[in-house]
Parts: C-alpha cells; sequence; structure tokens
C-alpha cells in the first residue's frame, strides 16, 4: 500500500490558477516546483526564494509527479 500523505499538501481549485495542482494555501504550482528541481535548484534554494514553501512541500510535489508518472502515459 503506498503512502498518500503527501496529497495532504497538495491542493486543485478550479478558481486558482485554473485548476491545477499547487501547494496548499499557496498559488505555487506543483509544475514549478517540480521545474526548478528539474533545473538543479536545491530545496534550501527554493524555499530561500518561495518562502511560503517548506521543504516538505517539495518533496510532496516530487512524490506527486512520481505518482502522476506511474499512471501516466505521454508520447514523447
Amino acid at each position: 500500500m503506498q503512502n498518500d500523505s503527501f496529497l495532504e499538501r497538495i491542493s486543485s481549485d478550479p478558481d486558482i490558477l485554473h485548476g491545477k495542482p499547487c501547494i496548499k494555501g499557496t498559488r505555487i504550482p506543483v509544475y514549478l516546483i517540480i521545474s526548478l528541481v528539474a533545473a538543479g535548484q536545491t530545496t534550501e534554494q527554493i524555499v530561500a526564494d518561495y518562502p511560503s514553501l517548506t521543504p516538505e512541500d517539495i518533496t510532496a510535489a516530487l512524490q506527486y509527479a512520481s505518482r502522476l508518472a506511474e499512471y501516466e502515459a505521454y508520447a514523447l
């Protein structure tokens, strides 16, 4: 059984960023965090640039993306 506790940190509201998944209580989308990590930024750098985020939020975004990649098929 997979641990879905990371989902407690992610929200999707059609009135916020057109429903794109964001870190709860912010307008910071998951895709932005994943993009920053992919570009080589560390958790510490991201939190410094976005003080409303915590290291746990970064981890939750990565777990969310991992779960999506597990189930989504995308033609490359």
